[in-house]
């Protein structure tokens, strides 16, 4: 959303509503309680950091190019470990100048009357249920994505955020970028017809998220030393002592195991607190497909992919590949690997034609091309035939490269500190309107992945069922 626009926006007063204290996670009944701050057009937005890890450091400096735009800072910062709270906190005091109140616990710094909007970038397996608990504080929230990775707790934050006033904004930054809203609109236009299947593959040659923090050296140094042996770096000490968090906390309900540094600070590469790839890569990815296609549900899910390169003891693995089928009638097929990094790509396949984008997960380089359409039945027999690899295809085919007026294309992606997703949901707050990724938009990736996630897991082919909003083992519904 263009930023000389804040200033034009008539001023809409809103009273805000709260809930009672949170409570620990474990505690589900809340209390009602009312306030009366009222919000303006010109007022500053007071913001909360709940989760301050390295996510959180790109909410902060959101927040903080926000404040060149509109007026907001941030005033408060909660996490239960001791040294990611004072490391956000002197940011949040280096970038706004201000010292911000910090909190171990969050029902603390929720019972403030005067925060308006708290972001959230915890743990994956965290993200729904804080959610609720916020939202019931009577605050605004932006939750990172995946907006959860189990259905339960998906359909109570869903639920819980659409029967309140609270305005919600999801982490899912690409539904307020410029060029997958202008693919979204050449969909619709019809241009290649009716879609048939899209595809992504997003690669990277690296381990991911072994990035923990130790005493005495980093992750990545270790891992480009191939003689180094995993035991002796796994074993080593690590700057997180149980002292100075509280291990019960984190798990928020999850089974009790011993204190564990690596699934604290890698929960990514555990099986119990995230899916891995499906949770943080797929998440956006099949938000993208829902984008595109107008689709809020898939019919069926297939997973596939293992543990091939970083024997490192994680669990979730390193390569995958998921098919997902969609009520319109088209495939939608998701892979990612950490062995090579050769070309990442989305594709839109049309019976008119295809859309083409160049580069990972966020690239803004979209080629719109006739190849592919009803009239070119197939390679070998329609002309012109290739002697070197073809870039755009033939004249014919009439490719062109997406352009959107003063945003330049390229194929490595804007940052994922966006500020236009920033400033929506800042408008957002403000005006009292519904932003550009709702929980409707974070609970449908969250089926997505979900449902990849435990096909993975069981071996089995899933399916959604609409009505009851269940993961099945049988088909129970067909092409819309």
């Amino acid at each position: 959303m263009e930023s000389n626009k804040n200033a034009e926006l008539d001023r809409r007063d809103f009273i805000k509503r709260t809930g009672g204290a949170i409570l620990a996670a474990s505690t589900a009944g809340m209390t009602a309680r009312s306030y009366g701050r009222i919000l303006g057009a010109n007022d500053r937005i007071r913001l909360a950091q709940l989760g301050c890890g390295g996510r959180s450091g790109g909410h902060i400096h959101m927040a903080r190019m926000a404040a060149n735009h509109m007026p907001v800072e941030t005033v408060a910062v909660c996490d239960i470990w001791s040294v990611a709270r004072e490391r956000s906190a002197a940011q949040v005091k280096r970038v706004f100048n201000n010292d911000p109140q910090a909190y171990k616990y969050s029902e603390e710094m929720l019972a403030r009357n005067d925060i308006d909007g708290v972001m959230i970038a915890t743990g994956d397996f965290q993200h729904a249920k804080l959610l609720v608990d916020v939202v019931r504080a009577g605050k605004d929230c932006y939750v990172e994505k995946p907006f959860a990775n189990v259905l339960s707790e998906a359909k109570e934050a869903r639920d819980t955020v659409k029967e309140s006033k609270q305005i919600v904004q999801v982490g899912t930054q690409h539904r307020s970028q410029p060029y997958p809203l202008a693919v979204r609109d050449i969909v619709r236009s019809g241009r290649i017809g009716e879609i048939v299947h899209i595809e992504q593959e997003w690669n990277v040659n690296e381990e991911r998220w072994r990035w923990l923090e130790w005493d005495t050296g980093s992750s990545r140094d270790m891992l480009i030393d191939k003689d180094k042996q995993w035991n002796d770096w796994l074993d080593r000490q690590s700057q997180l002592r149980e002292e100075d968090t509280d291990w019960n906390r984190w798990l928020l309900g999850k089974p009790y195991r011993p204190f564990d540094p690596h699934v604290y600070l890698e929960f990514r590469l555990y099986k119990d607190f995230s899916s891995g790839i499906f949770d943080q890569w797929l998440s956006h990815g099949s938000d993208l497909v829902h984008l595109w296609t107008d689709e809020s549900y898939p019919l069926s899910a297939v997973a596939n992919g293992g543990i091939f390169v970083w024997n490192d003891r994680r669990q979730n693995p390193d390569t995958v590949v998921t098919a997902i089928t969609y009520p319109k009638g088209f495939l939608y097929t998701y892979k990612t690997t950490f062995g090579n990094s050769y070309r990442s790509f989305s594709r839109i396949q049309g019976r008119d034609g295809t859309i083409v984008n160049y580069g990972g997960e966020g690239a803004s380089l979209f080629v719109v091309t006739d190849e592919g359409n009803r009239q070119e039945l197939d390679p070998e027999d329609t002309p012109p035939f290739y002697t070197q690899v073809p870039v755009d295809g033939p004249p014919s085919d009439k490719a062109e490269v997406v352009r959107v007026e003063g945003v330049p294309p390229n194929s490595r992606g804007p940052s994922d500190d966006d500020l236009g997703h920033m400033l929506n949901w800042l408008e957002s707050m403000r005006d009292r309107k519904q932003p550009s990724a709702t929980v409707d938009h974070g609970f449908s990736h969250a089926i997505v992945c979900i449902m990849s996630a435990e096909s993975y897991w069981s071996g089995k082919r899933l399916y959604w069922d609409p009505q009851r909003e269940q993961i099945v083992d049988q088909v129970i519904s067909q092409r819309a």
